[in-house]
């Protein structure tokens, strides 16, 4: 799993002209699966991207994590983030899982997430064509991959 996350001072995703979902201040996770990713590295990456201490302190300094301040999150699947250019200038995709793997791992880490932040997490549609509106706060952009977790 590779995960964008983005600390924003709100964020909205809209499909077909709708909002689907919006959140104030929190974190836009952009989310890209690969065929072998597991159960296993749905829970490593969901407890990382709750702890990370990326909010300001009253200090000014990133000391706090979206749980301490009690933030939003938004949840976005992107197959894209899973490309790879190494050959030629068309990006290759045969790295991302297909629906059939993806779906439910995606749903999955969207629990993992919502249990441990205590509550709902606002989503994407899956394999929809979306639009996202963010104020990245910073900006803060930060880029994890479960392929580096050990």
């Amino acid at each position: 799993m590779k995960a964008v996350i983005q600390r924003v001072n709100h964020a909205s995703v809209t499909v077909d002209g709708q909002v689907t979902s919006s959140i104030r201040k929190g974190l836009l996770v952009l989310l890209g699966i690969t065929a072998s990713d597991t159960r296993e590295d749905s829970i490593w990456l969901s407890k990382k991207i709750l702890n990370l201490r990326i909010f300001n302190d009253d200090k000014g300094i990133m000391n706090h994590s979206l749980l301490d301040i009690d933030g939003e999150v938004i949840i976005v699947s992107q197959f894209t983030l899973m490309a790879s250019t190494k050959k030629g200038n068309r990006p290759s995709y045969i790295k991302a899982a297909n629906a059939e793997i993806a779906v439910p791992l995606y749903t999955q880490f969207i629990e993992d997430i919502e249990m441990e932040l205590g509550k709902k997490a606002g989503t994407g549609i899956f394999g929809a064509d979306m639009k996202i509106d963010l104020q990245n706060d910073g900006p803060v952009t930060i880029v994890i991959d479960t392929e580096f977790k050990q």
